[in-house]
């Protein structure tokens, strides 16, 4: 077992190199932003929305890894982005060790702000990364590292055109974070466009999923 993510990383580089040289997709577009602790010592009504470069639609990806180092257990990291025609968003929440607490919330126009999905222990794993997914048809997937934790959940029309950070549940709190950063990629593009321009996204997620397995089979173990 231990081989397989090698071989998948080689495999990997055999045949990307061909499908980005031979098939290429204009609509792809890959932004990564690393947004620095300090930014997370803040509640959620001093949150400054940031504006991306690129807008990210029909079909995109969003990878997590959180390498943040909380001051206290109730420190939290906390990623929203929002929807650029509606008051939309979806909001990722990363609790602080030990408890590790991590869930899943949207705000729609119809029903407002609604957790979706919540660990208060061990809902995410700080040595993977978090993955979200969408496309129009398919809704919203949320990977918390290791397992599926929200599948296909309908959000309509989501175009990605922003997002903020907090980390504080009140303002009298400690700052919740004392160093580290989170890094965050975004991958977007219409498949129509050229399917085989995606063999990068269909690859991430596939060794996501892998290393998930393996995380959770060797802590059992």
């Amino acid at each position: 077992m231990r081989y397989l993510i090698p071989l998948i990383f080689f495999i990997g580089l055999l045949f990307t190199p061909a499908f980005a040289q031979e098939q290429k997709n204009p609509s792809l577009i890959i932004d990564t932003i690393e947004i620095p602790f300090g930014e997370f010592n803040k509640v959620a009504r001093d949150s400054i929305i940031v504006d991306l470069e690129d807008e990210h639609a029909i079909s995109w990806q969003i990878t997590i890894d959180n390498n943040l180092v909380y001051e206290h257990p109730n420190g939290n990291g906390v990623f929203k982005f929002y929807d650029k025609n509606s008051e939309k968003f979806v909001e990722i929440g990363m609790g602080a060790p030990p408890n590790e607490k991590f869930w899943v919330a949207v705000n729609t126009d119809r029903e407002g702000y609604v957790v979706v999905q919540s660990d208060t222990e061990r809902g995410w794993y700080p040595s993977t990364k978090i993955i979200i997914s969408y496309t129009e048809r398919g809704g919203l997937t949320v990977n918390n590292g290791a397992r599926i934790t929200v599948s296909s959940l309908n959000i309509g029309s989501f175009v990605i055109d922003s997002y903020s950070v907090h980390g504080m549940e009140s303002s009298t709190d400690p700052p919740a974070a004392n160093s580290g950063s989170m890094v965050v990629e975004f991958l977007s593009g219409d498949p129509s466009e050229n399917v085989f321009a995606f063999f990068p996204f269909y690859l991430a997620a596939g060794i996501g999923i892998i290393v998930g397995i393996l995380f959770l089979t060797k802590k059992r173990s």
